[in-house]
């Protein structure tokens, strides 16, 4: 089934100079980018995209990494993108992420963790609202 995904290249891999090779990843296994657009996450889009966060210890300092500086923002689709997506990230954790995931082989630690993807149809829907309206 083809589906649309939304994934983001976080600060710290723009800084980095990775746009490049994470596009390719996902080009690489047939995924189709529909949108892309470099631009910073307003505070106002970082609340929306992590509301179930509020309250916990790091939200505060989640909201101040993803609108530190410049991030990519990127619908992707084909078949079964989500899941694709998230099997080409790896595990949230870089440290536990398998080598040749994107986390894995570019993240640097469980705050710089490169990238974001939807974990769901439903959240690739809302996100993609919060970040192409």
């Amino acid at each position: 089934m083809i589906q649309k995904t939304y994934c983001m290249i976080k600060p710290d891999a723009v800084a980095r100079g990775l746009v490049g090779r994470i596009v390719t990843r996902f080009e690489d296994v047939g995924l189709q980018v529909e949108r892309l657009e470099l631009g910073r996450v307003t505070p106002e889009q970082a609340a929306a995209n992590y509301a179930e966060h509020v309250g916990k210890p790091f939200y505060e300092g989640l909201i101040d990494y993803i609108t530190s500086g410049p991030v990519v923002k990127m619908v992707l689709s084909g078949p079964e993108a989500v899941a694709v997506v998230r099997k080409l990230m790896g595990v949230t954790d870089p440290g536990e992420a398998a080598p040749g995931t994107i986390r894995g082989d570019f993240g640097l630690s469980l705050d710089a963790n490169v990238v974001h993807g939807s974990d769901s149809v439903e959240s690739a829907e809302r996100e993609i609202a919060i970040f192409f309206s």
